[in-house]
């Protein structure tokens, strides 16, 4: 069993090294005020206040400046089978992770992003983008309280069943798949969703719907 390297009992923001702007992280910090880095990400970290308590990763992307400015928190994990995302979310423990850096960029960091969240349901990640925020319907049931008309998309990441209840377009018992049927582009009809998801189903909702999205995966 993997032992945490990071535990927390507040939110945690987790730095990738793909795209992001100094607003995203900014914004993950005010609700998740502990700072760690995957890798590569704590490239873009150097002088950043507060600095990161951890960088987790096989290191191979850190750049000379990065390992002096963060030497006494570099965690090495040399194994070579498992992403630097895969290996921090095995290793940090906290109520939520908002995952900065993951998205965006190169499609195919970001599909395997989505493919270790679908392998790892139980970790309680939110993952934020330029515009968006993404995140696993978590322990099979989530209900979110949003403003009436806020966009939001259920996307399959394997084999799914989806019942929701709150949205314009309701999706009722129905049989979801990647390769096959989806809910994109939907929006709320009442001020509270509840959505009920057998497999994993990402939610994606605009970036200003952050503070609910945290509220309703926490009581998840």
């Amino acid at each position: 069993m993997t032992s945490p390297v990071v535990h927390k009992s507040e939110p945690v923001t987790l730095v990738g090294g793909g795209v992001f702007s100094a607003d995203d992280l900014t914004l993950a910090l005010k609700h998740a005020p502990w700072l760690v880095a995957a890798d590569g990400g704590a490239n873009a970290l150097v002088g950043h206040v507060p600095p990161p308590v951890a960088v987790i990763g096989d290191l191979d992307s850190l750049s000379n400046k990065a390992k002096a400015a963060f030497a006494k928190v570099l965690h090495d994990v040399a194994e070579q089978d498992t992403t630097d995302f895969e290996k921090c979310l095995t290793r940090i423990t906290a109520p939520v992770i908002l995952a900065v850096g993951f998205t965006g960029g190169r499609l195919d960091h970001t599909l395997s992003t989505l493919n270790n969240l679908a392998r790892y349901r139980d970790r309680p990640v939110i993952l934020i983008g330029p515009d968006d925020i993404s995140f696993l319907v978590p322990h099979s049931k989530i209900t979110l309280d949003l403003p009436v008309a806020t966009r939001l998309s259920l996307m399959p990441l394997s084999d799914a069943r989806v019942d929701t209840n709150g949205l314009r377009w309701e999706v009722t018992d129905a049989a979801l798949h990647p390769a096959c049927a989806v809910s994109i582009s939907n929006e709320t009809s009442a001020p509270q969703v509840t959505i009920h998801a057998m497999g994993p189903v990402l939610i994606t909702l605009p970036q200003g719907a952050l503070a609910a999205a945290i509220t309703a995966v926490r009581a998840g």
